[in-house]
């Protein structure tokens, strides 16, 4: 760029002379150093996504949990999100579908190996004809323990017998269920 610049005393004598400029891409790595000084917000959403989602526990061979759903969220520490219908099947060591437990969405905790399913969660046992409903069930797979200390109710369709209870401990398949505090209505047969 050219300018023309009046000096001296005035006579019209103009001196020609270029301005010389701060060269543009200094100021760009300027304005950058700037924007990599500052901190921005890390990606916290899934890393992986998963359709269909079908997951097998065997033990010496033999199937003994199967759990199904739509979608499945894996973040970076490795905790998994399921966030559609978990349905989940428990069987016994001759195949035989014992248990089955459908809750509305699920997650699970790598840290604590803990899978948790949440809403409204159902299980039905099949050959006693028990369901047990509540809000939230724990499944440890390392322990091959159910357990909840929320309020919780199992009614056996045979019997109508209804016990409401806060909290449980159970086997995996259900067999065995010890409530924490536990009220209930129970039909006795008289002598």
């Amino acid at each position: 760029m050219k300018f023309f610049v009046l000096q001296g005393d005035g006579l019209g004598y103009v001196r020609r002379f270029y301005l010389l400029l701060i060269p543009v891409h200094i100021l760009l790595l300027t304005s950058c150093e700037e924007k990599k000084n500052k901190v921005g917000a890390l990606y916290e959403g899934p890393v992986e996504v998963v359709n269909n989602v079908e997951v097998l526990y065997s033990e010496q061979g033999y199937l003994k949990v199967q759990m199904r759903t739509p979608e499945q969220l894996r973040y970076r520490n490795d905790d998994k999100v399921f966030p559609d219908t978990v349905n989940i099947n428990f069987y016994d060591p001759t195949g035989a579908l014992i248990t089955r437990l459908r809750a509305d969405s699920g997650h699970y905790e790598k840290n604590a190996d803990v899978f948790v399913v949440k809403g409204k969660v159902r299980v039905v046992k099949s050959l006693t004809k028990e369901v047990l409903t509540t809000s939230e069930l724990r499944w440890s797979p390392r322990t091959q323990k159910v357990f909840t200390d929320k309020p919780l109710s199992v009614r056996n369709e045979l019997t109508k017998e209804i016990t409401n209870a806060v909290g449980m401990d159970a086997e995996q398949d259900f067999s065995r269920i010890v409530f924490r505090k536990g009220t209930g209505i129970y039909r006795f047969s008289g002598p």
